[in-house]
């Protein structure tokens, strides 16, 4: 638990022998880690270090996090198997429609203009004529007036095929803009509005917090990516890439697309570097009512003023930073 973490063995030994486990530490709140830390100096004397009164506090920290994570995988990976169980029943559906689809042109291809055996039975000779509808008759009249018959149905049957396609090919064109690429319900997304920090959206909108936490959660399925890829021993991306926003789609997280994404990439880098000015901001248009592509374009003039600070390296200014290192820095705003 406490390895790489500066606790010394004498420290670690003393509270073994007060009766600690680290499933105990892992436990235990940070108030009560802190009278841990109270009983150790004031009542068994010991001398801790500045460094080991963090170090025990990050490495229980480090280690509950860890333990969340491993089990928000889990809970990803049942979601992701019974997603994929219904993606195959779907596909499964589809592909018997389409077979017996498949059938009724087949039969309908099939469906030709046959003479009976006893018109030709007769060793008369036939004149064909034409009827309107295009089908072919004999002129004889001995068999019946094969255009008066049945035949005539032929070009109804023809023009209700027609219909039927039309019919088919508007079902798809709805289908294609109601589902996405891979055939699941795309739900619409909620517009963006400007809110203060900690508010929430009312009605059918989005919050900027809302849209910060997006990129909290890309920074987790990147990685996931990187976790899967070191075992497939495959090459691990470093950023969040088109391999990452697949990923997150694939595991159920429609609402997290690319262009999304990329087109509120510095705000949320002004969010992070200066959290301060990014909240002023968002009070301020806030209290003008003004909408979220405003807010969005002011909040390229304080990057631009870090990025002065810093010698114009905006390329470093995101690197050296733990949250925005894993996204690449916006075309428009390195311009």
């Amino acid at each position: 638990l406490f390895r790489e973490y500066g606790v010394r063995y004498l420290t670690m030994a003393k509270m073994n022998e007060m009766g600690f486990t680290a499933n105990t530490l892992i436990n235990m709140t940070e108030e009560e880690v802190d009278d841990l830390m109270k009983t150790l100096v004031e009542i068994y004397r010991m001398d801790l270090l500045l460094g080991e009164r963090y170090g025990i506090k990050s490495a229980i920290r480090a280690e509950k996090k860890r333990l969340q994570d491993s089990l928000e995988m889990q809970k990803l990976e049942l979601l992701s198997e019974a997603e994929r169980k219904r993606i195959q029943d779907d596909q499964n559906t589809f592909a018997v429609a389409m077979a017996s689809e498949g059938t009724s042109k087949d039969v309908r291809t099939s469906d030709q203009l046959i003479l009976p055996e006893s018109a030709s039975a007769d060793h008369a000779p036939l004149n064909i004529n034409t009827c309107k509808g295009g089908l072919i008759i004999p002129s004889n009249n001995n068999n019946g007036n094969l255009c008066g018959s049945g035949l005539m149905g032929m070009p109804e049957h023809s023009s209700e095929s027609d219909e039927r396609k039309m019919d088919s090919s508007k079902q798809k064109r709805r289908r294609s803009k109601e589902t996405g690429e891979d055939g699941e319900d795309r739900p619409r997304e909620h517009p963006f509005i400007v809110t203060e920090p900690g508010e929430l959206a009312r009605g059918k909108k989005n919050g900027l917090d809302y849209l910060f936490d997006l990129y909290e959660q890309c920074g987790k399925f990147l990685l996931e990516v990187q976790r899967i890829s070191k075992e497939r021993g495959e090459k691990c991306p470093t950023k969040v890439t088109n391999q990452v926003f697949r990923h997150a789609k694939y595991t159920g997280a429609v609402y997290i697309n690319k262009p999304k994404m990329r087109h509120y990439v510095h705000c949320y880098a002004l969010h992070c570097l200066d959290s301060e000015q990014s909240n002023h901001l968002r009070r301020i248009y806030k209290e003008r009512g003004q909408n979220v592509g405003a807010w969005r374009q002011a909040c390229y003039y304080p990057l631009v003023a870090i990025a002065r600070e810093n010698n114009w390296d905006i390329e470093g200014v995101f690197n050296r930073n733990e949250k925005l290192k894993i996204w690449y820095v916006p075309t428009k705003l390195r311009q």
